[in-house]
């Protein structure tokens, strides 16, 4: 729970806090945006919530925060807003909630579909999610971008008798994983899903298409709130900046109009819009120092 005694000093007065525990990961503001901005070290509350919709988004990331860092000085209704979690975003996909510490707070997202529903990394693992999947339909598949977000996957395997999606050079952060994918082409998994190895953030990092339309893509690409550009960064390569830069132009030889990252803030453009969101990265990409250097 946050503590109101250690709360950040950037907060504006109210019933509303974030305390000094935040690892400014994002969830907040990308929840509710209008209320929470980032300074730099952590976020904070820049505006009390005034309407009910804006004090029911303010609940919600104080629900989804993976630190416990948001706090409010009155009583809430956070069992109610409780049932918002799982997210729909749009057409039976969904954004899970209750980010974990273990992925830095990272996103997961879930996906109903006939043939089985996806998880695409891991929340936290908790009785109300759980309940919910279950609702849903269950886990077939858990789809893990990368070694970072793995978070309680294993725990969701577990108790859903799920498959695990790793790649085997990122194996090491789920060796239990009941499915490793070993090719560096595009892998169809069943229909209306494609596997797109996308190495650059770490050697094994991969990306979700499903139905041509949305694209999971870990820590590979975002949206820039700020700049309203899509975006990618160096300091986060830990594999490769020119595996990366090759990476993303092989996206290009997809359609999407739905970016749904780990960190950082999802995306619906139409598609040609997004495309030439898309070309014009990789332009910056290619042209970096860094990029340069590694040709």
């Amino acid at each position: 729970m946050a503590d109101f005694k250690k709360r950040v000093l950037d907060n504006v007065p109210g019933e509303f806090f974030v305390d000094n525990s935040c690892i400014d990961c994002d969830t907040c503001r990308q929840l509710a945006p209008n209320v929470f901005e980032d300074s730099g070290r952590t976020s904070f509350v820049k505006m009390q919530p005034q309407t009910l919709e804006e004090i029911r988004k303010a609940t919600q990331a104080l629900l989804a925060c993976p630190t416990g860092s948001i706090g409010t000085l009155q009583p809430n209704h956070s069992s109610e807003v409780l049932q918002d979690f799982p997210m729909e975003i749009e057409n039976g996909v969904y954004y899970c909630g209750f980010n974990s510490p273990k992925s830095y707070g990272g996103n997961s997202y879930y996906i109903r579909h006939p043939q089985g529903n996806w998880m695409i990394d891991s929340p936290k693992f908790l009785p109300h999610l759980v309940r919910q999947f279950e609702k849903l339909g269950g886990i077939h598949s858990i789809f893990l971008t990368h070694q970072d977000d793995v978070a309680d996957a294993d725990k969701y395997a577990a108790r859903f008798k799920s498959k695990r999606i790793i790649h085997e050079a990122d194996l090491g952060a789920q060796p239990g994983a009941e499915e490793v994918m070993r090719r560096s082409g595009i892998f169809n998994a069943g229909e209306d899903f494609k596997i797109i190895p996308t190495p650059g953030h770490t050697k094994g990092h991969m990306v979700l298409l499903y139905k041509n339309k949305y694209l999971f893509t870990g820590d590979h690409l975002w949206w820039r709130r700020k700049r309203k550009q899509l975006g990618a960064s160096q300091s986060v390569a830990w594999y490769s900046w020119r595996e990366q830069t090759e990476s993303m132009a092989r996206l290009l030889n997809f359609d999407f109009e739905w970016v749904l990252p780990g960190h950082g803030e999802r995306k619906n453009l139409p598609l040609g819009e997004m495309r030439r969101e898309l070309e014009a990265l990789v332009g910056r990409m290619k042209t970096s120092p860094e990029t340069r250097l590694d040709q």
